[in-house]
């Protein structure tokens, strides 16, 4: 039987794209044949997201165009899963019949089983932990667990994901010697809660533990932690990240709002006054830590007065990096089922842009506060005859970039450290000239 020609669209998160990666490397190379997208397939999976509204469109309308190049005779056979089919699976079965098989976001051994019995193989062993999907990039996401015992009230996460489970310390350190042996020079930890880790393995939190041990991989040189918590924020990740080189003075740790009203109805666990302790806590500690937060604006109830005290505290703890969205209320959720959406939309977005208004005065002089200094790059890619990188500052995909000019052999310097002079800032990039190669 002639190897299945297969392609993968993944949608959503950074912990989709790892789930890809980790049923890919299930497929033996000598049955299956990875194309482009676009291309003729005879298998075209769907790897989707239901987390918040536009996501899910986004994956439907997805799954929509290609069952219409499935009528046209371009796909074969079409296989959905994922977050939206672990929630929606009979109502998706119902609406979308051209689709072939469906599968949860549990469920990878059983898309990887049927996959194989497509190619008429019965058993197949992993060569490989990931096939990357993005081979030319020197950085890799690492999924340190699955699930979330939170019940934040505005959040389907447990819903679709299910319990936390922790992977192995020893597992982990497994996948980062296979990343590093393929290139990669950045890990970036990331789960629904990277700060719950281990609880359920070692009846403790191992977080620091294992930032310690991966950062012994040879070949990493940076480690970045995202997706933490503030609740019962583990202490010793903080020592271990001023400690230990590797470790990227950067925190992504999504708080959500600053007023005690919202954030109790939230059910996150930690009050006003404990967030801005635990800020406070980051920035002594970790002398120079670049903060990363995302915050809720128009969540059910939010007064004028709630939302000047989110302002008045961004302003005050000057996040170098804030995301922000509007509240949209999820089916299945407290927030969702049992409050009344009563902020208008309009007034949600006035918010949103007044907040991140704020914001971005803030991120420009965090910027302008660089120019000048020295600091080592790691390099994505090649734009014209300049870089494209990022410091240990700049997470990809969220943050900004460092451009970087003057570099004698720019392809050379491709998935390398890089030593830069910042010249020059705006709100989110950077531009730079190039020093020597490290």
């Amino acid at each position: 039987m002639s190897p299945k020609r297969i392609n993968i669209l993944t949608l959503g998160c950074s912990k989709n794209t790892v789930d890809t990666e980790h049923l890919l490397a299930a497929l033996p190379a000598d049955a299956f044949d990875f194309v482009p997208e676009g291309a003729p397939v005879d298998v075209q999976l769907v790897n989707t997201c239901g987390f918040i509204a536009d996501a899910k469109e986004e994956s439907i309308q997805a799954i929509l165009s290609l069952a219409a190049r499935k009528a046209a005779g371009e796909i074969e056979r079409l296989v959905v899963f994922g977050c939206l089919s672990q929630r929606y699976p009979e109502e998706l079965k119902a609406e979308i019949p051209e689709v072939d098989a469906w599968f949860g976001a549990r469920e990878l051994e059983p898309v990887v089983k049927y996959l194989l019995g497509l190619a008429g193989v019965e058993h197949a062993a992993a060569s490989q932990m990931r096939h990357l999907t993005s081979p030319g990039l020197p950085y890799a996401y690492l999924k340190i667990s699955e699930g979330c015992d939170r019940r934040c009230s505005y959040c389907a996460i447990p819903l679709i994901r299910g319990r936390h489970r922790s992977v192995p310390v020893e597992k982990l350190v497994s996948e980062a010697r296979e990343l590093a042996s393929k290139g990669i020079k950045e890990l970036i930890v990331i789960a629904q809660d990277t700060t719950w880790y281990g609880l359920d393995l070692y009846g403790k939190r191992a977080l620091g533990r294992l930032l310690h041990e991966l950062s012994e991989v040879e070949g990493i040189e940076w480690i970045r932690l995202h997706y933490s918590y503030p609740d019962r924020f583990p202490v010793d990740v903080l020592d271990e990240m001023a400690a230990n080189p590797k470790i990227c003075k950067y925190i992504d740790i999504p708080l959500q709002h600053i007023a005690d009203r919202i954030l109790d109805d939230m059910d996150r666990g930690c009050d006003g006054a404990k967030t801005r302790a635990l800020v406070a806590s980051f920035r002594e500690k970790v002398p120079g830590v670049v903060l990363r937060t995302t915050m809720i604006v128009g969540y059910p109830g939010e007064t004028e007065a709630e939302f000047g005290e989110l302002l008045e505290f961004v302003r005050q703890a000057r996040f170098e990096r804030l995301g922000a969205f509007t509240f949209s209320p999820e089916e299945g959720t407290k927030a969702g089922d049992r409050r009344t959406d009563d902020v208008p939309e309009k007034l949600k977005k006035s918010r949103l842009d007044a907040l991140m208004g704020e914001q971005a005065a803030i991120s420009s002089e965090f910027n302008a506060s660089r120019v000048g200094t020295v600091e080592k790059v790691l390099v994505d890619a090649v734009m014209g005859e300049r870089l494209v990188g990022r410091s240990q500052y700049e997470s990809p995909e969220v943050d900004g970039e460092i451009i970087v000019s003057g570099c004698p052999d720019p392809d050379a310097c491709v998935g390398r450290f890089i030593e830069v002079r910042i010249t020059a800032a705006d709100d989110y990039d950077l531009e730079a000239e190039f020093i020597k190669a490290l």
